[in-house]
């Protein structure tokens, strides 16, 4: 009971915290947007803890946080290479070769209104495709290595950076064009002076969807074949062991390269769109 009790008055305390520091003189300050979400995250964690003592839960069901801590220390060198694995190698040169690969159809789809017209309906066809139906395809293709995770992402990253791509290259308007034509600008010109910088958001918008949609990838497509080591594996192979306090701690580590794979592209965005009044 003691530790019900516990953790009712540490939510409710963390609850008024935030919501003097969200609602105070200081609450546009930088450090106040940092301390706020990191409070509500650790007074999660805390809660966590305190209810699965108090309510004694078997761990193969909800391992307590401290048992995930405890993992996390003690599978360091294995998490490692299970990180390396799966977000160095199969995530991010699947994320380079899509992004590349979309970047380079969007100027050719540029070019030709029938390219345009037939590539959107089937990208958005192909975004639309469940990764549990490709990857086992792309896998048995190229074996369990990690060109077939890079593959996979690739796949999934290719479509919406390409779409969104695609609608950045065409806002502009017809006058920002003709003004280029007066300066006898040709479309290459006019490509990287004028379109590209104002296609940005766009392609930007399209960049951080593909970095949360590469990490996903790489991951399943690991439960359908992959060498021992990959954080898809040992999440399937911890599962099946009932070692649920490692698998959180892949969840730990897989959510962290993600949520800094992210923010990594959000910062780039920022000083390449400055301009943008959302960045303002």
């Amino acid at each position: 009971m003691m530790w019900i009790v516990m953790a009712i008055v540490i939510w409710a305390a963390g609850w008024w915290l935030n919501v003097v520091l969200s609602n105070g003189p200081a609450s546009d300050r930088v450090w106040v947007r940092v301390v706020v979400p990191a409070i509500f995250g650790l007074t999660i964690v805390i809660v966590w803890e305190l209810l699965v003592r108090g309510f004694e839960v078997n761990p193969v069901i909800l391992p307590a946080p401290s048992a995930v801590v405890a993992r996390l220390m003690s599978e360091g060198p294995m998490l490692w290479a299970d990180f390396q694995q799966t977000v160095l190698k199969g995530a991010l040169s699947g994320y380079i070769a899509g992004t590349l690969a979309a970047f380079g159809v969007a100027v050719l789809a540029d070019r030709s209104a029938f390219l345009t017209r037939g590539i959107l309906p089937v990208g958005s066809f192909m975004a639309a495709l469940p990764i549990v139906g490709t990857a086992p395809i792309l896998v048995k293709w190229l074996g369990s290595g990690w060109e077939s995770k890079a593959a996979v992402v690739a796949v999934m990253v290719f479509f919406p950076i390409l779409v969104n791509t695609v609608a950045g290259l065409k806002d502009t308007s017809v006058m920002q064009r003709d003004l280029m034509r007066t300066y006898a600008a040709g479309y290459w010109a006019t490509l990287f002076k004028l379109r590209l910088p104002a296609a940005m958001p766009f392609i930007f918008n399209g960049l951080k969807i593909g970095t949360t949609l590469a990490l996903i990838g790489a991951i399943v497509a690991e439960f359908f074949g992959s060498p021992t080591v990959g954080m898809g594996f040992r999440i399937s192979t911890s599962f099946g062991q009932l070692a649920l306090d490692l698998v959180w701690a892949e969840i730990v580590v897989a959510a962290l390269a993600g949520s800094a794979f992210y923010g990594v592209m959000t910062w780039i965005e920022k000083r390449v769109t400055f301009w943008h009044p959302s960045q303002r």
